[in-house]
């Protein structure tokens, strides 16, 4: 029975020590969860950037004109067929107050004319 009260009297400083000991280990593992948590979304947030990119790089350029219409939307003479917000009300500070529906009157689209999309058949060495 004298094995019990030695182990009584060991085991109170030694659970003591075991806590102090755990519990740096405990919040050295969670800060190592919180930063390896947020090191994948990190990873996850680039990758849906560069997707992001590669999806935008995949697209053809857009014939804009200076106005922000489409090429298309430009007859032959240059004039643009779209309606934009003019002003017609301006208060005293000359902000405008009161906006109608008009006729964009922009130039035509100036800038280089995108390529064509054209097939050609692969060039192969039938010797």
């Amino acid at each position: 029975m004298e094995w019990f009260w030695w182990a009584f009297i060991f085991a109170g400083p030694a659970a003591g020590i075991v806590a102090k000991v755990t519990e740096p280990v405990r919040s050295g593992l969670k800060m190592r969860h919180e930063r390896k948590l947020a090191e994948l979304e990190a990873q996850r947030e680039a990758q849906r950037e560069e997707r992001a990119a590669l999806e935008a790089a995949a697209k053809p350029p857009a014939p804009v004109c200076g106005c922000g219409h489409h090429l298309a939307k430009h007859d032959k003479q240059g004039k643009c067929h779209e309606s934009v917000e003019v002003a017609v009300a301006w208060d005293a500070d000359k902000k405008p107050v009161r906006y109608e529906p008009g006729r964009c009157n922009c130039q035509q689209y100036v800038g280089p004319q995108p390529l064509a999309t054209l097939y050609a058949e692969e060039l192969t060495d039938l010797d």
